[in-house]
């Protein structure tokens, strides 16, 4: 039986009291904590840099699950392997050379992601996939929290399993977007193994972290 585990993204945390929202998580049972990235140009958003992870890193020992939505990205992939990122999580059309970036990241000896937007194919990763940790499957548009999970994109979850399934291979199936208790069983069925959530943990129940983990898990 595959073990499910809940990377909370911190996106929907209050950032006034961002520290006290991780422990939350951690002791509210989280595996890892998500921490998404944004530039303003690549999607349309500006979250934390490399400064904040780096405070933040001495809070907590879960693993900071970091999703670069930068471009261009590799020439800052070692500023968040220095700031204490555990998997850093590229998007191959923010790289000249997706090659390249996750032998960069490799080189921290981090482990590495890729991410694929909703319109971005899976042919893309398909050469790599023996090389990598993570698929981050999103479905929603990256860009900002709380949006509506696309059904669509289940398929795209199911493909990605056979694929892993036929070539025997070992790396985790990730889902970030929309995330909540009446659709994390359809993607964890199609093969998910880390889900993603921020307004699901954060907000349901009262804002019962412990409670809404759980739920996700269980689910």
């Amino acid at each position: 039986m595959k073990k499910i585990k809940i990377s909370p993204s911190i996106l929907s945390a209050n950032f006034s009291e961002l520290g006290n929202e991780i422990k939350r998580l951690e002791q509210g049972g989280a595996d890892m904590i998500h921490v998404d990235v944004m530039d303003g140009h690549f999607v349309p958003n500006l979250t934390i840099g490399p400064p904040v992870i780096k405070n933040l890193r001495e809070i907590t020992k879960l693993p900071f699950d970091v999703h670069l939505m930068i471009d261009p990205v590799h020439k800052y992939i070692k500023d968040y392997a220095d700031a204490g990122a555990d998997i850093i999580t590229i998007h191959p059309e923010a790289t000249e050379n997706l090659s390249e970036s996750i032998n960069h990241i490799k080189s921290f000896k981090k482990k590495v992601g890729v991410s694929l937007n909703p319109n971005t194919e899976l042919n893309l990763v398909l050469d790599y996939l023996d090389k990598i940790d993570l698929i981050l499957i999103m479905s929603v548009y990256p860009g900002f929290g709380g949006q509506k999970f696309m059904p669509e994109i289940i398929k795209k979850i199911k493909d990605l399993d056979n694929i892993k399934k036929d070539k025997n291979l070992n790396f985790d199936i990730e889902v970030d977007g929309g995330i909540n208790f009446s659709n994390a069983k359809k993607v964890l069925d199609a093969g998910a193994s880390i889900l993603v959530s921020g307004t699901t943990i954060f907000k349901e129940n009262n804002g019962d972290i412990e409670k809404n983990i759980k739920t996700l898990r269980t689910a």
